[in-house]
């Protein structure tokens, strides 16, 4: 028997693998956050299947996503990274990665961890939607906006409301999984 999934993954076995494995899990890890982070910049503009395709060379291109390396990245890095044809090339989302490494350990600093600064937005607990379908998603909501201003207060770069929200729901701060979806109640905690 076949399982139900949202509707947005149907048909494409990378798709259905990450929403399978992946999208709305509750995450924690620093170094998983950042991943995200990193890959939801660069979709920006894009659909998310385009950057699902490139994730392995994001990783090889990016040290595998290691943010104390990226912050450290110099021009040379950056001139070589808009040179790989493995990734997307896009001057400011590359040099706003960089950007975004140092600000993400400026928080780790502040709070211990970037999981705890964004965990405590949901009191450490996922936001339970009950969606029936995938399309009655919000593009960004009140939550999203609070968040996507203060990354951007503290110097973050392309973050934006709308790529905040599609983070929150990939990292699970919101179970946004169609309520008929086998996933919907494996990733409630």
């Amino acid at each position: 028997m076949e399982k139900h999934r949202c509707g947005w993954c149907v048909g494409d076995d990378l798709y259905e693998a990450y929403h399978d494995n992946e999208w709305g899990t509750p995450l924690r890890d620093e170094d998983l956050l950042f991943e995200f982070l990193v890959l939801e910049t660069f979709q920006a503009g894009l659909s998310w299947i385009t950057i699902l395709k490139k994730r392995e060379n994001f990783r090889v291109a990016f040290d595998n996503f290691d943010y104390k390396r990226i912050a450290a990245y110099k021009e040379d890095k950056i001139q070589s990274l808009l040179q790989d044809a493995g990734i997307i090339r896009n001057k400011l989302k590359v040099r706003g990665t960089v950007t975004n490494a140092r600000q993400f350990m400026e928080i780790q600093k502040e709070y211990g961890s970037f999981s705890k600064y964004l965990w405590d937005y949901v009191n450490n607990t996922p936001i339970q939607n009950h969606r029936n379908d995938y399309k009655e998603c919000p593009a960004n909501t009140p939550l999203s906006d609070k968040i996507s201003k203060d990354l951007k207060k503290r110097g973050f770069k392309f973050v934006g409301s709308t790529i905040i929200y599609a983070f929150m729901q990939a990292i699970g701060m919101v179970n946004d999984h169609d309520v008929n979806c086998f996933r919907y109640e494996m990733v409630q905690e």
